[in-house]
């Protein structure tokens, strides 16, 4: 029996806990820093159809409709006059038991713990050091010191089990943005379509909002441009000081009304650090989730790719396939979009602004399904409609910035 030691107890390794659970060729340990698997309440996530069908894996259509929601389009909307630009129709990719999906992200969290025997889990382990030679692992925790034959490290964005393997070379940078998230009462939004995702969009600003249950509010998430030296990123309890959040609460006076300001609940502030550069690590030792690499948010693919990632590693293990270099070619693509993204959520000229604008219109105009049914023979994975469909936006993505920002041609 092969033992697999997985460090970090999130949502890539609860769901790859999960499909190894029936296996008897394996042992599954989660190896879990906190006292016990972060459940705060705060603030929502979505999933995509893809990911959604590999969560059915294990028995996610057991959730209820007051625990989750499905969203059929995209609004998109300017902050500054809360004009309409166009929608994006997401139900196109639904079936009948793969729908996107919003829900709390503590509510996915406990439905992964459930499934799985929660003595695999162990409390109260902070990695300190892992030694790898070609036959074994040996990871020393704080408390005690064990083997493995594989090694998944998932403990995040900041994760210290991938500092240790790659010499502290491979921290994350900072992406000169801040995510306040909250949630917001839908008596704020007259002429929004509280069924729909709402995405508007500002200078250096946007925020988007969306129901995650039946509840009276909405889950509220901002992305600010916002500059830290190097010792306020280093300083982790800047973001619950009071000083620094009424800084922040101040300049998103300039972007949004008082009154709007007024009515955000339970505000919370996160830098949001990204990866820089993709690793691949020494033999039976894997990354996944934000712990391969961590993206911008402005794609909303975070838990979704956690989901993604952790099934490939499950399929890459079971087959004896190299999944580092069938996960590169999806991280690319997700890392591509997300920054894409960013770059024309927060654009300020108003000449840009007027051609982002038009190319949204295209793009949801534009028939991602019979352009998915084209492309997903391109895809490696060809369950994989999501990924399939971002081949074609990007083709488009990449016109748009070539009009916007010309490529010079030599003279």
């Amino acid at each position: 029996m092969k033992k697999i030691a997985i460090i970090g107890g999130g949502i890539s390794g609860l769901y790859i806990a999960n499909l190894f659970k029936d296996h008897k060729d394996y042992q599954v340990t989660i190896y879990e820093k906190r006292n016990s698997i972060e459940m705060e309440e705060g603030y929502g996530i979505q999933l995509s159809v893809n990911s959604v069908k590999l969560l059915n894996k294990i028995g996610f259509t057991s959730f209820t409709e007051e625990e989750k929601f499905n969203p059929k389009k995209i609004d998109f909307y300017e902050i500054k006059n809360s004009k309409k630009i166009c929608d994006l129709d997401i139900s196109k990719f639904n079936s009948e038991d793969c729908k996107y999906t919003t829900l709390k992200r503590s509510k996915l969290l406990k439905f992964l713990k459930k499934q799985i025997n929660e003595d695999i889990i162990k409390y109260n382990h902070s990695i300190e050091q892992i030694d790898y030679d070609k036959d074994s692992i040996k990871l020393i925790f704080d408390k005690n010191n064990i083997t493995c034959d594989y090694l998944i490290i998932s403990d995040g964005v900041f994760s210290k089990g991938k500092l240790l393997i790659s010499n502290n070379k491979l921290k994350p940078i900072y992406n000169d943005t801040i995510a306040i998230r909250g949630t917001i009462s839908r008596e704020n939004f007259q002429n929004l379509n509280e069924e729909n995702i709402s995405v508007f969009l500002g200078p250096n600003f946007h925020y988007v909002v969306y129901p995650i249950n039946n509840d009276k509010n909405l889950n509220f998430i901002g992305i600010l441009k916002h500059k830290l030296n190097s010792n306020e990123q280093e300083n982790h309890n800047l973001f619950t000081d009071s000083s620094f959040i009424k800084n922040i609460k101040f300049k998103l006076s300039q972007k949004v009304s008082q009154s709007f300001l007024e009515s955000l609940q339970n505000i919370k502030l996160f830098p949001i650090f990204v990866s820089k550069n993709l690793y691949n690590p020494p033999k039976n030792i894997f990354l996944v989730g934000d712990a391969f690499f961590a993206f911008s948010p402005s794609f909303a693919q975070g838990a979704s790719q956690s989901i993604e990632g952790a099934n490939e590693l499950y399929e890459c293990l079971i087959n004896n396939n190299n999944f580092y270099d069938i996960r590169l070619k999806r991280v690319k693509m997700i890392n591509s979009r997300s920054n894409f993204n960013q770059f024309a959520f927060h654009l300020s000229n108003p000449i840009m602004i007027i051609f982002r604008n038009i190319f949204l219109k295209l793009i949801v105009s534009f028939d991602f399904t019979a352009s998915t049914n084209e492309l997903i023979n391109l895809t490696a994975d060809k369950n994989n409609i999501f990924l399939s469909g971002c081949l074609a936006f990007d083709s488009h993505a990449i016109a748009f910035k070539r009009c916007v920002f010309p490529i010079p041609t030599p003279p």
